[in-house]
């Protein structure tokens, strides 16, 4: 199984700044991060539509140009990072979880996967028309679907359209749908995974990876089996 540092390593640092992908970098194969579009429509790291919760700012992310986005506290004097200082920080070391948080906002966030290539990369989504967008922008890129409830169907849903990996969240996250899965070659990572009883369900599952807030932890215990 590989690790995934959801949000870096959330647990650690900072949620989406690069402290904590420095932080998830050390222990995980890959960094999750979540994007949206500033104002200008540049790819900035941020998990909710408006920056009141992780930063010390107010307002939308929409609502902000780079600059201004930028100059936030994200927590402990740590900016908000955008997508390509993220993948000029990740690129030989480790791969890449990109999570398109908007639809619409796929020409950008792909633009800067072009230009500033790593490898492995992945985008993922809750939006299945945004996945489709991605692999008609950059084609050949590795997809996934994210859901949060049961989808009758969901790997053949996944064969229909072409993605590359489920990633359903681990409360509903069942046997049936890894060996469904695994039948047509569709990967499963689920989320959020942080303690030894889940890590170890996910390993009895035969899950391909899981993202895990303290991705060193997780580490910790795969290495001691």
């Amino acid at each position: 199984m590989f690790i995934i540092g959801h949000r870096g390593a959330r647990a650690a640092a900072p949620e989406n700044t690069l402290n904590a992908i420095r932080i998830g970098m050390a222990c995980a194969g890959f960094i999750e991060v979540d994007v949206r579009l500033s104002l200008d429509r540049v790819p900035m790291l941020m998990h909710d539509p408006e920056v009141d919760r992780t930063t010390d700012g107010r307002g939308r992310v929409r609502d902000m140009t780079a600059e201004e986005l930028a100059q936030l506290d994200a927590g402990n004097g740590e900016h908000v990072p955008t997508l390509t200082e993220v993948c000029r920080l990740v690129r030989g070391t480790c791969g890449l979880f990109v999570e398109i948080k908007e639809p619409g906002t796929e020409m950008e966030i792909c633009a800067v996967l072009d230009r500033e290539p790593v490898s492995p990369v992945w985008v993922v989504s809750h939006h299945s028309s945004v996945l489709e967008t991605v692999a008609e922008i950059l084609p050949g890129t590795s997809t996934g679907l994210i859901f949060s409830r049961q989808i009758p169907g969901a790997t053949e849903y996944a064969v229909k359209k072409n993605i590359h990996a489920l990633l359903p969240r681990f409360d509903i996250t069942e046997q049936a749908l890894v060996t469904a899965a695994h039948a047509k070659g569709i990967l499963v990572v689920p989320w959020t995974l942080n303690g030894a009883g889940d890590w170890a369900r996910a390993a009895d599952m035969g899950v391909d990876g899981f993202a895990a807030d303290d991705p060193c932890a997780a580490k910790a215990w795969m290495d001691e089996l």
